[in-house]
C-alpha cells in the first residue's frame, strides 16, 4: 500500500508509482528482461486493477494512437520496439502478507527454481551472476545483500550464508548488508509457506531456511535504491533525468 508514499499511493499501488513517466514495476521488469527473463507472475493486491488495466492496455499507454469516433476504431500509429513479456496477473487479496502472496502465485510456477523481487526498488544487480551463485551454493534460497548508505544491516552473514535475518540492531556494524529483495528459490520453498494470509515472507518461511542453513547471500555492492517515501520518488525521478544508473537496457 505504500503508506509512507501516500502522496502517490492514495490513487495507485506502490509498484505503479512512476519514475520518468513509467511505473517502477516497468523499470524492474525491464531489468529482468535485459538478462533474458521475460516470464512474470505479478501478485495483485491493493488497487490491483490499476496494474491489470496497465498491462491489458499496455500499447495504448505507451504508443501514439488514433481514435476514429465515426466507427469507434483504435489503431496504434508507431509500433516501436516491443517487449516479449509473458505476464500472469494473480489476485492475492488486499490485506494478504508477502508470504501468502508468494504461495498463491506459486501455482503458476512450474520450473525447478524461480526468482522473486519486491516492486519498490531499482538496482544494477547482475541477475545472471545471482542465478549462477545460487546454483553453485545449491541452497533452497538466496537473498541479495545490498549496501545502501546510512543504513543498519538487517542481514547478519558469515561468508556466503545468512545467520540472522531481519535484524534491525544498533550494534550491527554498518558494513553488514540489508535485504535487497532480489531472491532466487528452489520451488520446494513454496511448501514452507503456510496457508495463512497473515504469513510474512520475511518471517516464518525465511526464518526456517536460516535455521536449516539453507539461505545463502549474494553480495551486491553496486547501485540499489528503494522507493519508500515521496522524497525517494523525487530523488529517483531526478536521477532518471540526470544519470539513471539502473537503466542498463537499450
Amino acid at each position: 500500500m505504500g503508506t509512507r508514499l501516500r502522496e502517490e499511493t492514495e490513487y495507485k499501488p506502490k509498484p505503479m508509482v512512476e519514475i520518468g513517466g513509467r511505473p517502477i514495476l516497468w523499470h524492474i521488469m525491464k531489468h529482468y528482461s535485459y538478462y533474458g527473463f521475460n516470464e512474470f507472475v505479478l501478485a495483485l493486491g491493493y488497487k490491483g486493477d490499476v496494474i491489470r488495466n496497465y498491462f491489458l492496455n499496455y500499447y495504448r499507454y505507451t504508443r501514439d494512437i488514433k481514435v476514429d469516433l465515426s466507427d469507434g476504431s483504435v489503431s496504434i500509429e508507431n509500433e516501436g520496439s516491443k517487449n516479449n513479456w509473458k505476464i500472469t496477473l494473480v489476485e492475492t487479496g488486499d490485506e494478504s502478507m508477502t508470504g501468502y502472496r508468494t504461495r498463491l502465485a506459486g501455482k503458476y510456477i512450474n520450473e525447478e527454481r524461480f526468482m522473486l523481487t519486491y516492486g519498490d526498488a531499482v538496482a544494477t544487480v547482475d541477475l545472471k551472476k545471482l542465478v549462477e551463485f545460487h546454483l553453485k551454493k545449491n541452497t533452497i534460497g538466496t537473498v541479495t545483500g545490498v549496501y545502501p548508505p546510512s543504513r543498519f544491516g538487517d542481514l547478519v552473514v558469515q561468508g556466503d550464508m545468512v545467520k540472522k535475518f531481519k535484524q534491525q540492531l544498533k550494534d550491527v556494524e554498518s558494513q553488514q548488508p540489508i535485504n535487497g529483495g532480489y531472491f532466487v528459490f528452489k520451488r520446494e520453498f513454496l511448501d514452507l509457506i503456510p496457508d495463512d494470509p497473515m504469513v510474512d515472507l520475511e518471517k516464518l518461511p525465511i526464518d526456517t531456511l536460516v535455521e536449516r542453513n539453507e539461505l545463502s547471500v549474494f553480495h551486491h555492492t553496486g547501485f540499489w535504491h528503494s522507493m519508500d517515501t515521496y522524497r525517494d520518488n523525487l530523488q529517483l525521478n531526478k536521477m532518471w533525468k540526470e544519470n539513471p544508473v539502473w537503466k542498463i537496457w537499450a
